[in-house]
């Protein structure tokens, strides 16, 4: 399918509570993250809030990814837009690894006008798959089928 981006919501839980709370962690694993899904990395910038967590974010030529995260709920809430036929899901599985997430929660929205979207063609409900599962990893690490 023909698309101006694809924005993907992730959500990480139960992560290992040390990195998420360590800024350059945060911020490196971010931006491979971007590298991972094959975008040109722009700008990055982070912050550490006191007393914990941490805001990155990270500017490409396709769009943007960022992360917050909540070491003391063991949680990260991530989001990457990418256009260019860019697929998000490289990044999404690397930060999912990096912060040694048990379970994660994903969403992935196809973004774009009408003739933007399927060649011009309009967009049919079966030509959408918004995915949102809640639930242990499979083997594989990649998230339950649903």
């Amino acid at each position: 399918m023909d698309t101006l981006g694809r924005h993907l919501i992730a959500e990480l839980y139960d992560c290992d509570r040390q990195l998420l709370d360590d800024r350059a962690f945060v911020e490196a694993a971010i931006t491979a993250a971007a590298e991972a899904v094959g975008a040109t990395v722009l700008h990055v910038s982070a912050h550490h809030y006191a007393p914990q967590g941490v805001t990155a974010t990270v500017i490409i030529a396709e769009s943007h990814l960022s992360i917050h995260t909540w070491p003391e709920h063991g949680y990260a809430a991530a989001d990457i837009f990418t256009c260019g036929g860019l697929d998000p899901r490289p990044g999404f599985e690397l930060l999912r690894e990096r912060f040694r997430a048990a379970d994660a929660r994903l969403q992935v929205i196809v973004r774009g006008l009408e003739q933007h979207v399927a060649a011009g063609e309009t967009v049919a409900p079966e030509d959408v798959v918004l995915r949102s599962a809640r639930g242990p990893l499979s083997a594989t690490g990649s998230l339950p089928e649903g």
